[in-house]
């Protein structure tokens, strides 16, 4: 499909939408022309009687009421704002040459130039109409951008680049993209999306817009859950005809706007061609960068109250190291030494800083404004400030559930108490005993000393310690003690789940404070509007927790550190080595009571269980 046809596509289905609009226009105003008509054949003496007189009362109520209703349902219409994506707006002064790029790719285009440029904290690029806006981004000059050719005119010209620049929408980019993307790369993977500017300049595409805009936000004005059971009650029937409406233009409205996609993406193949097939690629690997510095690294920090304000650059960072790992990603190293895209900005770091906060706002439901229990971190404060602090939070939640549940040391020391914070205690709980009569499997690894950590095991070894874990010393896995871990699992799981539940409904939600254009449009009851994971499960938080006690007794006794790995989040280093062998230890812990692998890893890394540890 050429740019013609895309385009032809897009007016012949705007004009269906706009002749939907009409015949509701001639619905409403239907029972007034026949109330017209009665009244006429009455003043004419045509229409007499008694039945005529009836029928002319009838009409005329009807006329008023549907004409009443229309009026309203017009007005919440026109008036209702349509929602609005939440962004970080770029004025021109702090990024002049993002500006020009996007001029001068619209000048190469032949199409309206967009009124403003913002930022999204995702892996997206679109264009939004956002009329109200009164600030608009010059068009080039010499060029007429509704027609795309250089006239004899000009001052027609000019006021038709006046008016494509007020009405042009609003582009919004996705910041990872200026932080990863060369300029190159970026001009061509925008080429498309400013292309659709065209399009958006018709008068029939735009009235169609408006139009299914203003019925979709009378629909959320209607459904508003603020305004009561009494306004909704109210604004029932405009919900009913807008949602009527909206199902009648729902096909024509999806084909329109992909004969406007097709109408640009034709239009951009004369710019950057080749380049965008690369930058598409480009594209991809940011995006699984972002989801996995989001899921692996901003989430735990927003959880404990602290939001990266570095995102960007650390997507950066997580794609470099991408790259070092995998083979496949060797070419993308040599491609860094281009000019980002991001020094297309005056001040990148503030910048990043505003679209990181943005992000824990839309993927989390943090504040708007940094307080006491929301701060920013820098990544090199990250290990200290949020990967140790959560692991100590963990792993004091989980004694104070092992304290609720009454869980006490089988053989305490006679120097700490029987509820001292330390991972022999959590072992001891959660693993299963073995049944009379069943033999003990000694450790093979087993030397002089080991009680003090000093002995050596292979990687899944079970042994029998001298003081003993179990609630009688040694360990099998008979169906009955099987049976015995899990309901203590259980129990210990749904203790936490409680626990975290009852932390989290006592933090008071954000709200919403100095709002500007790019947020007014927010429901903040809604907030995270993107969350990232589902509720995590009890048996989750509960490996989560034995894992932070774990990483806890290895920092305190075995000098390991926190650390921060940009794929996978927060991590433990034992001399400079990252751990990466911990996660299933402590599942077979939890799922089967089987504490032989754990503790061949504690015995390895030199970890004391019996030591206390440092809470919060």
């Amino acid at each position: 499909m050429g740019v013609e046809a895309g385009a032809q596509v897009a007016r012949s289905r705007a004009l269906a939408v706009l002749r939907i609009r009409s015949r509701a226009l001639a619905v409403a105003l239907l029972p007034a022309a026949v109330a017209v008509v009665l009244l006429a054949g009455g003043s004419t003496g045509h229409l007499v009687g008694a039945g005529w007189d009836l029928a002319r009362w009838i009409t005329g109520g009807a006329a008023v009421v549907v004409l009443l209703a229309a009026t309203v349902i017009a007005l919440v219409v026109a008036r209702a704002r349509p929602a609005m994506s939440p962004t970080v707006a770029i004025a021109e002064e702090s990024a002049p040459d993002l500006y020009h790029l996007v001029r001068d790719l619209a000048d190469r285009l032949g199409v309206p130039a967009p009124s403003a440029i913002a930022l999204t904290p995702d892996c997206d690029s679109w264009l939004e109409d956002r009329t109200h806006r009164a600030h608009a981004l010059p068009p080039a000059e010499g060029r007429d951008e509704i027609s795309g050719v250089r006239g004899l005119r000009p001052a027609l010209q000019g006021q038709h680049r006046r008016a494509a620049a007020a009405a042009a929408p609003v582009l919004v980019i996705g910041s990872p993209f200026l932080w990863w993307m060369r300029v190159g790369e970026l001009r061509a993977v925008l080429a498309p999306v400013v292309a659709g500017t065209g399009p958006s300049a018709h008068p029939d595409i735009a009235a169609a817009r408006r139009f299914v805009r203003g019925l979709d936000a009378a629909v959320a004005v209607a459904a508003a859950p603020q305004r009561g059971p009494v306004g909704r009650a109210a604004l029932a029937g405009v919900g009913w005809v807008s949602r009527l409406l909206l199902r009648s233009c729902r096909v024509h409205a999806a084909e329109m706007e992909r004969g406007v996609a097709s109408a640009a993406a034709e239009r951009a193949q004369a710019v950057d061609y080749g380049l965008r097939i690369v930058a598409q690629e480009q594209v991809g690997l940011a995006y699984a960068g972002w989801d996995r510095l989001l899921t692996r690294v901003a989430l735990p920090a927003w959880r404990m109250g602290r939001w990266p304000a570095r995102l960007d650059a650390g997507v950066v960072a997580a794609l470099t190291e991408l790259s070092r790992r995998d083979r496949l990603a060797e070419g993308f190293t040599s491609r860094l030494g281009e000019r980002p895209a991001c020094d297309l900005l005056e001040e990148p770091g503030a910048i990043d800083e505003a679209a990181s906060l943005l992000a824990a706002r839309l993927f989390h439901g943090g504040p708007a404004e940094s307080g006491p229990d929301w701060a920013p971190v820098d990544w090199q404060e990250y290990p200290e400030e949020v990967v140790d602090r959560k692991w100590r939070t963990d792993a004091a939640r989980l004694h104070r559930v092992l304290d609720t549940l009454g869980v006490h040391h089988t053989t305490t020391p006679a120097r700490q108490g029987p509820d001292a914070p330390t991972l022999s205690r959590v072992l001891s709980h959660l693993t299963t005993p073995q049944s009379p009569g069943t033999p003990a499997r000694e450790h093979e690894g087993e030397v002089e000393g080991e009680s003090e950590g000093e002995g050596e095991c292979r990687d899944g070894d079970e042994y029998r310690d001298g003081d003993g874990y179990g609630d009688e010393g040694e360990y099998g896995d008979d169906g009955d003690g099987e049976r015995v871990g899990s309901e203590r699992s259980e129990a210990l799981a749904a203790g936490i789940s409680a626990e975290v539940a009852r932390e989290e409904a006592a933090v008071p939600a954000g709200h919403l404070t100095g709002q500007g254009p790019d947020t007014s449009g927010w429901d903040d009851g809604a907030l995270p509007l993107f969350p990232l994971q589902p509720p995590r499960t009890g048996r989750e938080l509960l490996a989560d927790h034995v894992t932070a006690m774990v990483c806890c007794a290895a920092m305190d006794t075995a000098g390991a550190t926190p650390g921060l790995d940009w794929l996978d989040g927060p991590s433990l280093l034992l001399n400079g080595e990252r751990a990466v062998d911990l996660g299933p230890r402590v599942l077979t812990l939890i799922e089967r009571g089987d504490p032989g692998p754990l503790e061949a890893w504690l015995r390895t890394t030199g970890v004391r269980p019996e030591k206390p540890v440092r809470l919060v």
